[in-house]
């Protein structure tokens, strides 16, 4: 279990899973893009994206203080398209941060188990068969669904997602 945010986690995971998962003989990146927002503008739908926000369990470590706190209400945002003609996909990817309760300064990026990792690119990928192939979605989702983790109250005053107003407190 990692309280830092490791890119190449979720890098090597996609990878990993995207052949299995995409079996259509595209090719998918995967970037990160720390700016990225909930709102799609005229043209970026015109082009094809699409966005998929997905509440997940992660874990936190003030950079300051060092303490460490346990979340099942991490905001991780997609934006994907394919470029059919080009039978080349995109994904980007925004992780967002908490607030340490104790120093409340800057937002701190999850870290995330391996297992949380793939069920959240379960359900990306679940979207993107569906969004970009026409395939049906799955009713018993539930094999992405996270087991329920008990955690203190959410605070919305250090979520990130809560002061962008994105985030999943209310699902």
């Amino acid at each position: 279990m990692t309280t830092d945010w490791v890119p190449s986690l979720w890098l090597d995971t996609f990878d990993e899973m995207e052949e299995e998962e995409l079996d259509y003989n595209d090719h998918w990146a995967f970037h990160f893009n720390y700016n990225l927002e909930e709102t799609l503008t005229a043209d970026e739908r015109r082009r094809g994206w699409k966005i998929y926000s997905h509440c997940a369990f992660g874990q936190f470590r003030c950079g300051d203080c060092s303490r460490y706190w346990r979340s099942a209400r991490v905001v991780v945002l997609f934006k994907y398209r394919l470029r059919a003609n080009s039978a080349r996909g995109t994904v980007l990817m925004r992780p967002f941060g908490q607030a340490c309760q104790r120093c409340q300064g800057d937002f701190y990026l999850p870290g995330f188990t391996k297992k949380n990792v793939e069920e959240t690119l379960l359900g990306l990928f679940g979207k993107i068969r569906k969004n970009c192939y026409g395939e049906e979605e799955d009713d018993d989702d539930c094999s992405v669904c996270s087991e329920r983790v008990r955690t203190r109250p959410h605070e919305a005053s250090l979520c990130e997602a809560c002061q962008l107003g994105i985030c999943c407190e209310d699902d």
